[in-house]
């Protein structure tokens, strides 16, 4: 078997660490932890998993410290992670199994359930559409998308939209990168690229405080974006940011993509969703994210 290296970036993630360490510790072959000057436990802990823990200076595109993560690995694979990621079980064992097969065992895998099919490869699309997946023709499978079911106040979210947010994580080490350039970017991926079919969990939202400290976050870096293309202060974007993409963000996410089967849970979701465009857009106008 090849050997995996698992490499993260952290800063102040002590609720988190302990967590995510221990849902891959029967199968890193190293730990690599690239660590912006946190103030809480997150280094000890990790140290106790036996993580090799480099400080370094933080970053607002927190990329730039994955990619320094992903560039010290050893490993001849390597699986990228957040700290508030889980690996299940079944991905674990997946991941395993993945790590043995040759590329024609891995393109001829399907998924048991034909609708995840489907969904996987609609996701693909649209992240191609949006301009946040790149990868080039070559036969050779060098990376994998993971589908993440998201825990939002300790439930998990199935509809909305938000299933199966694929994320690149399993690389092949020197053939993917981060361009770091945006929160929102996926790898850019020197081969061809396959899809992991078991899920990791993200527990990005475990409360309410924990969101909104995401959403202010976020919300900031969208609205330097906004700066950075000059976007117009006119009434024209007033509206669109304070009502059009609002609407249709909402309608998208609970009628569209049925979030409410998610029940209270999807509804909400749907709201907080609808609110980062106005909340962005006002600290644009207002200069207020510099």
């Amino acid at each position: 078997m090849q050997k995996l290296s698992v490499v993260l970036a952290t800063r102040n993630e002590e609720q988190n660490i302990e967590r995510c360490l221990m849902s891959i510790k029967e199968i890193a072959d190293e730990i690599i932890i690239f660590d912006e000057h946190s103030t809480d436990k997150t280094v000890s802990i990790a140290k106790k998993f036996g993580a090799k823990v480099f400080d370094t200076d933080h970053e607002e595109i927190f990329h730039i410290t994955k990619q320094k993560a992903i560039d010290k690995a050893k490993g001849e694979w390597i699986l990228q992670l957040d700290a508030d990621e889980v690996v299940t079980p079944s991905l674990a064992t997946e991941i395993q199994k993945i790590l043995v097969m040759n590329d024609t065992e891995i393109l001829n895998r399907k998924p048991l359930n034909s609708n995840d099919e489907r969904l996987f490869e609609k996701h693909l699309k649209l992240l191609q559409m949006r301009g946040e997946f790149k990868s080039s023709t070559s036969a050779e499978v060098v990376a994998f998308f993971v589908p993440r079911i998201n825990m939002f106040l300790g439930h998990p979210l199935i509809h909305g939209g938000v299933y199966p947010d694929g994320v690149v994580r399993l690389i092949k080490k020197g053939k993917a990168h981060l361009p770091a350039k945006s929160v929102h970017e996926q790898m850019v991926v020197d081969g061809q690229i396959a899809w992991l079919f078991s899920p990791l969990e993200h527990w990005d939202s475990p409360t309410i405080y924990r969101y909104l400290s995401r959403l202010n976050r976020y919300t900031d870096l969208h609205a330097h974006e906004l700066s950075q293309a000059k976007l117009s202060n006119s009434f024209f974007s007033l509206f669109r940011y304070t009502c059009v993409k609002p609407a249709q963000t909402f309608i998208d996410r609970y009628f569209a993509h049925r979030g409410y089967k998610d029940g209270l849970y999807g509804f909400l979701w749907a709201v907080f969703s609808a609110w980062h465009f106005p909340i962005a857009y006002f600290k644009f106008a207002t200069n207020k994210h510099i």
